[in-house]
């Protein structure tokens, strides 16, 4: 199937020339990127976050296959949803999903399963896109969207993709789709925010989904990130290194009612 855009010309410009141009202000100058197993970026719209998004796709080197995770704002479809085949319709050219891999992914993961329903309305891969596309146009990607969970499920998933990469063959670069503290002060946010983002530099899964539980932190996007922690440190990842920081009130100027944004990249 080809899956359409749902948020083009909402969250990102929906015309392939304003779209690169955006992109283009927003990925900071860099000779030579880094080589990087997992990253975590938000999924607002771009004129929020894409700052921050910019730049981590700034300094992380984007492989020809991806996996993309993200949470499922929409509980439509199955809760661990592999889209297994077919392509995504975009702006700048249609992007292929990686069949041999989501197949790859679906075997070695008792909770995986294919699903696309799942995936029509969600936003939060989408958003992506376009970043990995500008840095890379070669790539085929596996989107997977994630509903609640426990820390054992996370960890099964989590080392289940890592036998999935391997057994690849090929590099591959997990990135975690989310969005930190919704809706709260500027103060609150970031205070917050601080508890799940030291969770992430530790390299600590069960940390950050503890965490993020115990504080009542609205990370829309924890569980995705909680698997991709699990799979980099299987995969053999040593450090954490946060991007950047930001929240909606530092464009908005309304710091009474902020949504935080944090990048990572993960080696």
């Amino acid at each position: 199937m080809i899956r359409e855009p749902i948020v083009a010309n909402q969250f990102y410009p929906g015309i392939e020339k304003n779209l690169k141009e955006d992109i283009a202000k927003r990925l900071l100058n860099r000779e030579k990127r880094e080589r990087v197993l997992a990253l975590i970026a938000p999924h607002a719209g771009y004129v929020y976050s894409g700052n921050v998004a910019g730049a981590v796709y700034s300094k992380a080197e984007i492989t020809d296959d991806v996996i993309i995770m993200g949470p499922n704002h929409h509980g439509i479809g199955n809760p661990f949803a592999v889209m297994g085949n077919g392509e995504w319709k975009m702006p700048g050219g249609n992007i292929q999903i990686n069949e041999r891999l989501a197949s790859l992914l679906v075997e070695e993961s008792k909770w995986l399963s294919s699903d696309n329903q799942a995936h029509i309305q969600e936003h939060s891969i989408e958003v992506q896109l376009p970043f990995i596309q500008y840095v890379n146009p070669h790539i085929e990607f596996v989107p997977i969207v994630f509903g609640r969970a426990d820390f054992e499920v996370c960890q099964e998933i989590g080392l289940s993709i890592a036998r999935a990469i391997n057994r690849y063959g090929k590099p591959v670069v997990i990135v975690s789709s989310t969005d930190m503290t919704h809706y709260e002060s500027q103060e609150s946010a970031k205070q917050k925010d601080k508890l799940a983002i030291d969770k992430v530099l530790a390299l600590d899964p069960a940390g950050l989904l503890e965490t993020v539980s115990n504080n009542n932190i609205s990370m829309c996007g924890v569980i995705p990130t909680t698997i991709t922690l699990v799979a980099a440190i299987e995969l053999g990842a040593g450090k954490a290194t946060l991007i950047d920081y930001a929240t909606s009130g530092d464009v908005s100027g309304d710091y009474s009612y902020v949504v935080g944004y944090a990048g990572f990249i993960i080696q």
